[in-house]
């Protein structure tokens, strides 16, 4: 088990959120992810980071098939945005684009997500790995990854 995975695992157990890690085929991608995970691309949790010019980094969990405002999602973290590049993102949460799960960050970004994903049972978000998912149900995720529910796609 890769170290970013064990990281996802180990958050998953000290938060008590119901999931198990699944290893449906690639998962880079939300439609790839769909696809693996046979389900519709809105249950897919895409992880979007971006930095703010403060240097402060935000998460944006998004559903599969949903895109994120610029200027909303702006808003919301008061301070202009800009998309994190793969070694920011690396450094700061610890893991690899196509595998930024919601929980296990190095240090944890302030998070927002998608009210799109709570008209689902079960959501699939990654776990570490552009080949690793969890599945849960999506307010239990939200309020484990401490995320706050807001209006940030376009």
């Amino acid at each position: 088990m890769s170290k970013s995975m064990a990281r996802v695992a180990e958050a998953i157990t000290e938060c008590g959120l119901d999931a198990r890690i699944i290893e449906p085929g690639p998962s880079r991608t939300a439609e790839e992810a769909a696809a693996a995970c046979g389900c519709a691309l809105d249950q897919i949790v895409k992880s979007l980071i971006f930095q703010g010019e403060s240097g402060a980094i935000y998460l944006f969990l998004t559903a599969g098939g949903n895109r994120l405002d610029a200027e909303r999602a702006a808003g919301l973290a008061g301070e202009s945005l800009g998309r994190a590049d793969a070694e920011t993102v690396r450094r700061e949460t610890g893991f690899a684009i196509g595998g930024v799960a919601p929980l296990g960050h190095l240090r944890p970004p302030r998070i927002f997500a998608d009210p799109r994903l709570a008209d689902f049972p079960q959501v699939f978000a990654a776990a570490g790995t552009p080949r690793h998912v969890f599945a849960a149900e999506p307010k239990a995720l939200i309020a484990a990854c401490g995320g706050e529910w807001a209006d940030f796609v376009a």
